[in-house]
């Protein structure tokens, strides 16, 4: 999709501007994204089910999908391929007729 293309190359220019690109090796990616999967986990400990401050949820998922991207593009991959690909596959996994 365009969208995540141009969110991309904004994620890179930020990036490369800062001379980042050192720091943002694959598995320092995914550490990253771990990292800031459970300071998302983290908004929700001891609270109700949907009581979450919304602005820090934006900021946690922003970070989790800004590392997601760079990750993707570093391996030259194409986020609306592996998606559709993850629900094909998924589809298979877990028909209808099995939920």
């Amino acid at each position: 999709m365009a969208d995540f293309k141009a969110i991309t190359e904004l994620l890179i220019k930020f990036r490369d501007e800062r001379d980042w690109k050192q720091f943002h090796n694959s598995k320092d990616l995914a550490l990253a994204i771990s990292i800031e999967a459970a300071e998302l986990n983290e908004l929700f400990l001891w609270k109700e089910n949907e009581d979450v401050d919304k602005g820090k949820l934006k900021e946690e998922l922003a970070d989790i999908f800004s590392f997601a991207l760079l990750l993707a593009e570093k391996h030259k991959l194409d986020i609306s391929s592996i998606i559709k690909d993850k629900i094909a596959i998924n589809a298979e996994k877990y028909t209808v007729e099995k939920s």
